[in-house]
């Protein structure tokens, strides 16, 4: 009885698992050599959320499993900003205040996200990548590359098997910089 008690339940396992994915991905060389994000704590936060919303939303709306295990990778990832704020030497009396920030950060980005993905909007998506991860509004063709990035990450989420991501495994697109088509092309 104590053994079900104090067993971790599968989608904790799995969000975390999930959350792993998210930040690995975020960490990937190529976000900040090809598509030059700033190697920045601001930066790099961004790019946590990107990735934790893209997943958030591919869960959402597919049943009480999906929803438990995206809870658990929002849990994960509320977590893991804990640690680093105290890893950071942030006083107790200053996390909590600080959390509610980020947490308010991450409820505003997974809104505007996923209303700009819906159609997709890849103006709306390069604008608030623009603020937010380069921290420049006039950033508008730094960030276009990690926009589209963003954009092929969401349908390539919405063609993962949702058994797999259920089970904590995902596959991300490459963090490439595409060739535009050239205008007037033969084709």
């Amino acid at each position: 009885m104590l053994d079900k008690l104090f067993r971790q339940r599968p989608a904790k396992a799995f969000g975390a698992r999930l959350y792993a994915a998210a930040v690995a991905q975020a960490r990937s060389p190529a976000f900040y050599s090809d598509l030059g994000v700033p190697d920045e704590i601001d930066a790099r936060f961004e790019l946590y959320v990107v990735h934790v919303v893209l997943l958030q939303q591919r869960l959402a709306g597919h049943g009480a499993a999906a929803a438990e295990t995206a809870q658990a990778l929002f849990d994960a990832f509320i977590q893991a900003l804990d640690d680093s704020l105290r890893e950071l030497g942030v006083g107790d009396l200053s996390v909590s205040k600080k959390m509610r920030r980020l947490g308010e950060a991450l409820f505003g980005r997974a809104t505007a996200y996923r209303d700009l993905l819906a159609g997709p909007d890849r103006e709306g998506i390069t604008g608030l990548i623009a603020r937010t991860v380069y921290g420049d509004e006039a950033a508008l063709e730094r960030a276009a590359p990690l926009a589209d990035y963003v954009i092929r990450a969401h349908a390539a989420l919405a063609l993962e098997p949702l058994p797999a991501l259920l089970q904590g495994q995902v596959v991300w697109p490459e963090a490439e910089v595409l060739s535009a088509p050239v205008v007037g092309a033969v084709r």
